[in-house]
């Protein structure tokens, strides 16, 4: 079985330090998330930036002060920023990350019903538009999917040649507005992927662990972080995105896998070394 690449998403856009008070702000914070996450075994860390104050941006500027930042201490990791953003940033806005010409960027392949009144918008258009700019750059898109039609989406652009082999999904469960995060729901969404895709899975709060597990025996990877759930088990925070990492460590250890080095990842993933 191929080895385990494990991501981190080590703070997202929307968790507080009100949730987690390790929860990662300024880049100093940032930097010492993903190294913690690095050392534990993560090839990947899934990154958004906010100001000092918390607050999620998507300029370029930040991001680049925080990317360096993180090679400095973990020269080989793979940074894959996120384009999702926030609610209400434009196409254009959201994009910025991928001038800094990042390994891979994510691709979210639908619109959801984040709850209230906010909804997290990703037209046809919009998706098409951010493929055909992560392609010209020779990014890799991870492509984001939160539900059935979100990969059957993927799969009719795919047919018009706008999404390419090899793809990489991300499967998000447990969100607000998509699947949730139920054994029988992993099992759907895995069977209907493609032949030859590789992919990941996020599970939501109380979801995170029991689906690493399922893609451990699976063959898939994981992706755990605080930006997903910032509990090491009921009740009990974690002290760092680190501690989140050697959980599915350990997980995997017990049922056999071995865990990709970021050398190791970029083969499975078919990218381009730095």
């Amino acid at each position: 079985m191929e080895k385990l690449i494990i991501t981190a998403a080590i703070c997202g856009a929307e968790v507080l330090k009100e949730h987690n008070p390790a929860v990662p702000y300024t880049v100093e914070e940032c930097v010492r998330e993903a190294k913690s996450a690095y050392d534990a075994g993560a090839s990947i860390i899934h990154l958004h930036v906010r100001y000092d104050d918390g607050t999620p941006t998507q300029d370029r500027e930040r991001f680049k002060e925080i990317m360096d930042a993180i090679y400095k201490v973990c020269p080989d990791v793979i940074i894959q920023p996120s384009t999702g953003g926030a609610v209400g940033m434009s196409n254009d806005e959201r994009l910025q990350p991928i001038e800094l010409i990042p390994e891979m960027a994510t691709l979210d392949c639908g619109t959801l019903n984040f709850g209230g009144d906010e909804i997290f918008v990703n037209t046809e258009n919009t998706i098409i538009y951010f493929a055909n700019q992560m392609y010209e750059r020779g990014i890799k898109p991870e492509l984001e999917v939160f539900d059935k039609s979100m990969i059957d989406m993927v799969l009719r652009l795919h047919r018009k040649g706008i999404i390419k082999d090899p793809m990489h999904f991300d499967i998000v469960m447990g969100v607000n507005g998509g699947i949730t995060g139920e054994l029988r729901d992993f099992i759907f969404l895995r069977e209907s992927l493609p032949a030859g895709a590789t992919y990941t899975v996020a599970g939501v709060g109380r979801f995170e662990f029991p689906l690493a597990v399922a893609a451990i025996i699976d063959g898939g990877h994981v992706r755990v972080g605080f930006e997903d759930n910032v509990y090491l088990s009921k009740g009990v925070l974690a002290k760092s995105n680190g501690e989140l990492v050697e959980k599915v460590v350990r997980l995997a250890h017990e049922f056999g896998r071995q865990i990709a080095t970021p050398s190791q990842a970029r083969e499975i993933l078919g990218l381009k070394s730095r």
